[in-house]
């Protein structure tokens, strides 16, 4: 039996269809509303902290990325700052993904010419690293190429559900979720499902990496009280 046939002959359960449903409408959402720098209200960070592990964990995964978005600056400033100094600076562009991301370096710019590349591309956001290089980045709700030809689900040494570039045996771990209740997913799962996420767990898009994380997230440790739901 493999993970995904489990998540099939499960998914008649209630608690964890309403979460998966509600988990992909508040993704696409929160990636609106962040690409649009809208703060997320109370009552919606609220609804998604009530909702589980996998609904932290998007939350968590788009409050990193509006933060690393308002650390910069709002596109206007950004340009104003490039006309300000009017130094030539070397730029990079880039795809930031929800596992991975993929950059190339473009040259040496000066500042109009770098504010005629972000009006060409709309969807970029800029922003200035520590040494004055210039990146532009757009944010994408999908697997990066690297993470859907290496990417893996498994348990680092803590017990902690993490994404893994190749089998966890290699410790190569690229995002932690949550700690896993051991004891309580090796009882209530199928020895077989239990291996298979020792050995790792295979994703090659978006909707194999949401399901493996719903799918395990009801042996998702309490990081207040250490406990689990099961």
């Amino acid at each position: 039996m493999s993970i995904f046939n489990l998540k099939r002959r499960m998914r008649n359960r209630w608690r964890r269809w309403r979460r998966a449903v509600w988990t992909f409408m508040a993704v696409g959402l929160l990636f609106g509303l962040a690409s649009l720098g809208m703060p997320l209200s109370e009552q919606l960070k609220e609804l998604l902290s009530d909702d589980g592990p996998v609904a932290k964990e998007t939350l968590a995964g788009i409050q990193e990325w509006t933060k690393e978005n308002a650390e910069g600056v709002s596109r206007e400033d950004f340009k104003n700052e490039l006309t300000r100094s009017r130094q030539v600076r070397i730029v990079h562009t880039g795809t930031v993904y929800v596992c991975g991301s993929e950059d190339k370096i473009v040259g040496i710019m000066k500042p109009d010419e770098i504010i005629a590349l972000m009006k060409a591309h709309p969807g970029w956001e800029g922003r200035i690293d520590p040494k004055g290089e210039v990146w532009l980045e757009e944010h994408v709700a999908e697997l990066s190429a690297a993470c859907k030809e290496k990417g893996y689900i498994g348990l680092d040494s803590n017990g902690t559900l993490s994404l893994f570039e190749g089998k966890p045996e290699k410790e190569k771990v690229m995002r932690t979720f949550f700690q896993i209740d051991i004891k309580s997913m090796e009882s209530a799962l199928p020895k077989e499902i239990v291996n298979q996420l020792h050995n790792g767990i295979r994703v090659q898009d978006l909707e194999e990496y949401n399901s493996v994380i719903s799918t395990f997230s009801d042996y998702a440790l309490d990081p207040e009280d250490g406990k689990s739901k099961h």
